[in-house]
């Protein structure tokens, strides 16, 4: 049985808060790495981080879980619990073998060797979430611990993201370590070809510009033109249909009409919970100049700072944190001592993603570590089209998302401020 929660209502619901959590993590997280001199380009896996803070929820009680709900965008715990462990899990299975893209969906929880999981936490992560648990010994042989999360999150993500804990992640407070993976690598439903590969000027929000090969293509494309900017929807290859209904994976990728104006496409796009989806393409344009970088990206480090900022405040304060629901009191020598507060100390986020003629790669992984105490349209001069050819030149700074069109859930998100290749 698992514990209690608020009066359940459809997963459905969770869905806006979940890609409304999405946009809010890239209008910050983007907006941190360009003021901090990292270049600004960004990637992270949205459902990664919602899904590892979805487990803290399954143990948090009061002010702590309406935080959390609120962060979320979730109207109850089961509620919260069905999206991810349910319609995300249905969409996010393995399809590889039927042609469909290759993906892993994974949840893990290690609490330290001289503590337990609460039977009830334990039932909710392994029964709702689909989570393993395991115990390592925090206290006494963090080096193994560390040794065993990374061996996880290597095997989880088919080596894309080899360690996710390293030197010093684990303290002698720590007690419990909760973890969510992400693995996705699929192929365009129309590929490009390698041939056609261009080298062009990309140019960055300074006003200078790199050189980067860009990939082209002739055939229609799912575009559609808005207010300011235009959105690209390159759907992945999925042969495979289930209950007469397919998971669609698609990249979408937004791209504003000035060189500039990223940050404030981001800003309009998180101004309206409903605005990502909404404006994604439905119809197919033929195509005038078509131009996407290819490139690789990652992320890796705390987004805790992020999250307090966003509202997510009570599950990493040492004394006031309410997430009692999730280990049992120590025990020392077969008696138990003082409960101490369990509380977040930080969530570590890494991501990596590759854009190629094929299709892309991309994995991501989010730890938490507790301790107690515009649209241009031109006609070819030879021979008037039925329809007018739009062009989409993506040579200046864009956001990109990949979503899962049947769940809705965007399963990663970044910005490309830069494609030349990462050092």
């Amino acid at each position: 049985m698992a514990p209690p929660a608020n009066a359940a209502t459809g997963h459905d619901d969770c869905q806006p808060g979940q890609s409304a959590l999405a946009v809010r993590l890239l209008q910050r997280l983007g907006a941190e790495s360009l003021s901090s001199g990292d270049g600004g380009n960004l990637v992270f896996s949205p459902l990664s981080i919602h899904a590892a803070l979805a487990l803290a929820a399954a143990g948090a009680r009061g002010g702590t879980l309406d935080e959390l709900l609120a962060v979320l965008g979730a109207p109850s715990r089961d509620a919260l619990a069905g999206f991810v462990g349910d319609a995300v899990g249905r969409a996010l299975a393995d399809r590889s073998a039927s042609g469909g893209p290759r993906v892993a969906f994974a949840c893990a929880a290690w609490c330290d060797a001289a503590r337990r999981l609460k039977p009830a936490y334990r039932d909710a992560v392994v029964e709702s979430y689909k989570a393993t648990v395991s115990t390592a010994d925090f206290g006494n042989k963090p080096k193994e611990a560390i040794k065993k999360m990374n061996a996880w999150v290597a095997k989880a993500t088919k080596n894309l993201i080899t360690n996710v804990a390293g030197r010093g992640a684990i303290r002698r407070d720590t007690v419990l370590v909760l973890a969510n993976a992400v693995y996705f690598k699929g192929k365009w439903q129309n590929p490009f070809d390698v041939g056609d590969t261009l080298d062009k000027k990309f140019y960055l929000l300074d006003g200078s510009y790199v050189t980067v090969p860009f990939m082209r293509s002739w055939e229609d494309r799912l575009i559609a033109c808005h207010d300011g900017f235009k959105v690209l929807k390159l759907p992945y290859q999925d042969d495979e249909e289930e209950d007469g209904v397919a998971p669609r994976f698609a990249m979408c990728v937004f791209l504003p009409n000035a060189r500039g104006g990223l940050p404030s496409l981001v800003d309009k796009i998180a101004s309206d919970e409903g605005f990502l989806l909404r404006h994604l393409p439905t119809e197919h344009v033929p195509i005038g100049r078509f131009y996407v970088p290819k490139f690789t990206l990652s992320f890796s480090g705390s987004v805790a700072r992020i999250l307090k900022k966003l509202g997510l405040r009570l599950p990493f304060d040492r004394r006031n944190a309410d997430l009692c629901d999730m280990v049992e009191e120590e025990v020392v020598d077969g008696d138990e001592v003082e409960e101490t507060n369990v509380f977040v100390r930080d969530v570590i986020h890494k991501a990596v993603v590759e854009v190629r003629e094929v299709g892309s790669e991309a994995a991501a992984v989010t730890v938490e570590y507790y301790a107690d105490d515009t649209c241009t349209m031109e006609d070819p001069d030879d021979k008037p089209p039925r329809r007018k050819q739009v062009d989409f030149v993506a040579n200046h700074p864009f956001a990109f998302f990949v979503v899962e069109e049947t769940s809705r859930a965007v399963v990663f998100a970044g910005q490309v401020l830069d494609p030349s290749p990462e050092e």
